[in-house]
C-alpha cells in the first residue's frame, strides 16, 4: 500500500487537468486580455451613445487631440453596426434574389436605385424620423448616422454575394444535390463558402467606404436641422471650417492607426480563415498568415469554451428543411408563366404609382422647365463617372491581378488598400481648392478627380479577390502551355477575374455618381468652389432645405444609374453568370 503526499495528489491532478485541455495557457490570456480590452471599449462606446441629446450642445465638439481617441471609439463603432447590418442584409436580400426569379425583378432594380441615392438623400429623409424615434436621447442621431454609413456599405457587399452565388460551379452544384442535401445544406456547405473570399474582400471595401462618407454622416446638416456626433468626421468637418492643417492631419493619423488597428484584430484573421474556402484542386499556394488567427489556433481554455458554440453551428448546418412538393411539370409550367406577367403586371403598377407620387409632389412646387437643369447636369456627370471609372479599370486591373496572384504582397498591400479606400475627399479639399485659385484652373475639370478617390477601390479589391480565388490548377494549366503576354490575359486572367471586375466596377460606378455630392463642391473655409454637375445639385439642395429639388435632384440620378445599369452593366452580369463561371 502506497500512500502520496498533498503535493503529489495536487501534481496528480494539475496534470490530469493540462491532460484534458481545461487549464488556460500562455495564448489564453493573451487572447482573453484582447477580448476583455475589446469589451471595456465597446460598453464605453454603447453608454456614450445613449447619453441625453443635450449633451451635444452643452459638449460639442472641440479640436483637442486628447479627446481624439474617444472620437475614434465613437466612429469606429458607427461603422462596425453599420457593417454588420449591411451582412445581414446581404445574407437575406443577395440571397433572396439570387434564388427567386420573381424577387430578383425586384431586388436587382431597387439595388441599382438605391445604390445612386446620395448619402445625403438619406439623411435628408431619416434624421427627423430617427431622432423622433428617441426623442432626448443621442441614440435618434447615432441611428441616423448608422443608416447613412449603412447605405454606403451595403450594395456593395449585396452585389457580391449575389455574383458569387450565381457562379456556384455547375459541377459542385450537381455533386451537392447528388449527395442529397437540401437547399438549406448546400447554402451552407457549397454557396456561401464559394462566395467567402469575395465578400471578404468587398466586407473590407464596405468599411473603407464607409470612412469616404463618415463626413457627411457626422457633421449632419439638413435645412435649420444640424448635429454634430463627436468622431472622427465631425472633428475633420470643423478643422476644414476653422482651416486647422494640424488638426487635419491629427484626423487623418488617428484614422490610420484605427484602419491598422481593425485590419490587424478582425480583417486580416478573417482573410486567413476565408483562404480554406478557395475553389482549388491543388495545393502548394502560399497561405494568408495572421497572428490573431493563430493565436486563437494556439488557445486550449478558449478552444473549450467555444465548443458547444462550434458544436451548434455543425449541428444546425445538418438540419435538413423540408421544402413543399413541387408540383407536376404540365401544372407548374403554366401556372409559372401566369404567376410571372401577374408578378410583372404587380411590378409595373407600384412602379407607376411611385413615379406619379413624385410628379404629384412635386408638382406643388415645381415646374417641368424646373427639370431641365437637373437633366443637364446629370449627363455632365455621367460623362465624367464614364471617364473615371475607364481610367481606374486600366490602372487597376493589371495591378489588382499581380497583387491578388502573390498572397505575400497582399497581405503586404492590404491594409495600405484600405487606409487609401478609406481616405476622405474632404481631406484633399484644402490642396484642392488652394491650387485651384492660385492657378485659375476649371473646378469642373480638376474636382472631377475627387469623385474617384474613393470609388476606384471598388475595382482594385473586386479584382484582387478574383485573382486570389482563381485556381492554382488553372494557372499551372495555362503554364504548361506556354501561354503568355497577351494571350494569356484574353484565354486566362480576364475571364477568370471577369465576374469580380463587373461587381466592382458596376459598384465603383454606383459610388461616384454618390460620390459626386461630396465632390462637386468643395470648401475651405469661406472658399468655395463648384463644379457643374448633378451632384452640387443635390448638396446645395440639401444644405438650403429645398426638398422638393432634393427629390427632383434624386429622382434624376437614380434614372440615369438605373439606365446606365441595365444598358451596360446587367448584360455584362448575364455574360458573365452564362460564360466565364469556374465549370
Amino acid at each position: 500500500m502506497a500512500f502520496l503526499s498533498n503535493r503529489d495528489t495536487r501534481s496528480s491532478a494539475l496534470a490530469a487537468l493540462t491532460r484534458n485541455r481545461v487549464l488556460p495557457n500562455p495564448y489564453d490570456l493573451a487572447a482573453f486580455a484582447l477580448l476583455a480590452a475589446l469589451a471595456v471599449l465597446a460598453l464605453h462606446g454603447a453608454a456614450a451613445m445613449r447619453a441625453p441629446l443635450s449633451g451635444l450642445a452643452t459638449e460639442p465638439v472641440v479640436l483637442d487631440p486628447a479627446l481624439l481617441p474617444d472620437y475614434a471609439l465613437r466612429t469606429t463603432m458607427r461603422m462596425f453596426a453599420a457593417i454588420i447590418a449591411s451582412l445581414a442584409f446581404t445574407f437575406t436580400i443577395a440571397t433572396l434574389a439570387a434564388k427567386s426569379r420573381r424577387a430578383e425583378m425586384v431586388i436587382i432594380p431597387a439595388l441599382d436605385i438605391l445604390q445612386s441615392v446620395p448619402v445625403l438623400g438619406f439623411l435628408t429623409f431619416t434624421v427627423t424620423f430617427f431622432m423622433g424615434l428617441f426623442p432626448g436621447s443621442q441614440l435618434g442621431a447615432e441611428c441616423a448616422s448608422i443608416f447613412a454609413i449603412f447605405t454606403s456599405q451595403a450594395w456593395n457587399m449585396a452585389f457580391s454575394f449575389y455574383q458569387s452565388l450565381r457562379t456556384v460551379p455547375r459541377d459542385l452544384d450537381e455533386v451537392s444535390r447528388s449527395f442529397g442535401l437540401s437547399s438549406w445544406q448546400r447554402f451552407w456547405r457549397l454557396e456561401a463558402p464559394f462566395a467567402m473570399p469575395g465578400l471578404v474582400w468587398n466586407t473590407m471595401m464596405s468599411m473603407s467606404g464607409g470612412w469616404f462618407f463618415v463626413v457627411a454622416s457626422e457633421a449632419i446638416t439638413v435645412g435649420d436641422t444640424t448635429v454634430q456626433l463627436p468622431g472622427l468626421g465631425s472633428w475633420l468637418a470643423l478643422a476644414i471650417k476653422e482651416q486647422n492643417f494640424a488638426a487635419v492631419a491629427w484626423a487623418v493619423l488617428a484614422m490610420a492607426i484605427v484602419i491598422g488597428l481593425y485590419d490587424q484584430l478582425l480583417f486580416r484573421p478573417i482573410v486567413a480563415w476565408a483562404d480554406k474556402f478557395r475553389f482549388e484542386q491543388t495545393a502548394g499556394q502560399r497561405k494568408p498568415r495572421s497572428w490573431v488567427h493563430g493565436l486563437a489556433r494556439r488557445t486550449r481554455l478558449l478552444k473549450r469554451l467555444t465548443a458547444p458554440l462550434a458544436w451548434l453551428g455543425g449541428r444546425l448546418l445538418l438540419v435538413r428543411f423540408r421544402s413543399a412538393p413541387p408540383l407536376r411539370h404540365e401544372v407548374s409550367a403554366g401556372t409559372s408563366k401566369t404567376l410571372d406577367r401577374a408578378w410583372l403586371v404587380l411590378i409595373l403598377a407600384i412602379g407607376a404609382w411611385a413615379m406619379w407620387t413624385a410628379i404629384a409632389y412635386l408638382g406643388q412646387s415645381l415646374s417641368w422647365s424646373d427639370a431641365w437643369d437637373p437633366l443637364a447636369r446629370g449627363l455632365v456627370t455621367l460623362l465624367r463617372v464614364t471617364l473615371l471609372i475607364a481610367v481606374a479599370s486600366v490602372i487597376w486591373i493589371p495591378l489588382g491581378v499581380w497583387i491578388g496572384l502573390r498572397p505575400g504582397i497582399a497581405e503586404r498591400v492590404q491594409p495600405v488598400a484600405q487606409f487609401l479606400a478609406a481616405f476622405p475627399a474632404n481631406v484633399l479639399f484644402p490642396f484642392a481648392v488652394i491650387a485651384i485659385v492660385a492657378t485659375g484652373a476649371s473646378p469642373d475639370i480638376w474636382l472631377s478627380p475627387l469623385m474617384v478617390l474613393g470609388t476606384q477601390w471598388y475595382i482594385l479589391f473586386n479584382v484582387i479577390a478574383g485573382a486570389s480565388a482563381f485556381p492554382t490548377d488553372l494557372r499551372e494549366a495555362a503554364s504548361v502551355y506556354q501561354l503568355r503576354s497577351w494571350t494569356w490575359w484574353r484565354r486566362v486572367m480576364l475571364p477568370g477575374i471577369f465576374p469580380y471586375y463587373v461587381t466592382g466596377a458596376l459598384t465603383a460606378s454606383g459610388g461616384s455618381w454618390n460620390a459626386s455630392i461630396v465632390a462637386e463642391v468643395a470648401s475651405w473655409g469661406d472658399t468655395k468652389l463648384e463644379a457643374y454637375g448633378l451632384g452640387a445639385y443635390i448638396a446645395n439642395a440639401t444644405e438650403a432645405g429645398d426638398f422638393p429639388r432634393v427629390v427632383l435632384g434624386i429622382a434624376v440620378m437614380s434614372l440615369f444609374v438605373t439606365l446606365f445599369n441595365r444598358l451596360l452593366w446587367r448584360p455584362l452580369y448575364v455574360m458573365a453568370e452564362r460564360r466565364m463561371r469556374l465549370d
